[in-house]
């Protein structure tokens, strides 16, 4: 009987043992940070997304390369170092789809309806979002992991923030926007 006992406890151990072990690499392994020349703070998430800061037309082909099939600018055009025009040009000279979804970063209920349409379109996926910092690419991912995809906000604000989300306020807005705009 204690033999029995002990056999199924190290029979229970090592499942939950080989279980952790498995998640583990599964979970580090959901949002990771690369570093590419001309493009700032990288972060992606498999094939799905990256979310980033600034990027340089130089870098566009590197996007390619990595798998994305669209890039999602959300910079203004009137910020330093945003040159909207010629980061076109290049995604379009090397077969990317481009979109321009200028958010400055306030709470812009506008914007976030209009990066929602873009990142629904069909063939826009895997894509490729980015602002100056990260910050506003997280946070837009955030709104559509609710407002489409329908996950947790816990869950939805873990993954955001492994992404670069770091505004508080833009946060609130993601969240309180996606609640009440569904898709």
């Amino acid at each position: 009987m204690i033999l029995h006992m002990r056999s199924r406890s190290l029979t229970t151990g090592g499942a939950l043992a080989l279980a952790c072990l498995c998640a583990g690499p599964a979970l580090a392994r959901q949002v990771t940070k690369e570093t590419v020349p001309g493009i700032t703070n990288l972060a992606r998430l498999e094939t799905t997304i990256a979310c980033a800061g600034a990027v340089t037309p130089e870098a566009v082909p590197e996007i390619k390369k990595m798998g994305f099939v669209s890039i999602i600018n959300l910079r203004l055009a009137t910020e330093p170092g945003a040159d909207v025009a010629r980061e076109e040009a290049a995604a379009k000279a090397v077969g990317l789809r481009y979109f321009h979804v200028p958010f400055n970063g306030t709470a812009d209920p506008d914007a976030a309806g209009r990066f929602l349409d873009v990142i629904m379109a069909e063939g826009s996926q895997p894509a490729f979002v980015h602002c100056a910092g990260g910050n506003r690419a997280a946070t837009m991912w955030l709104i559509k992991r609710i407002a489409v995809d329908r996950w947790d906000v816990e869950r939805a604000v873990s993954e955001a923030t492994a992404l670069g989300q770091t505004s508080p306020t833009l946060q609130r807005f993601a969240i309180d926007y996606a609640k009440s705009h569904p898709r």
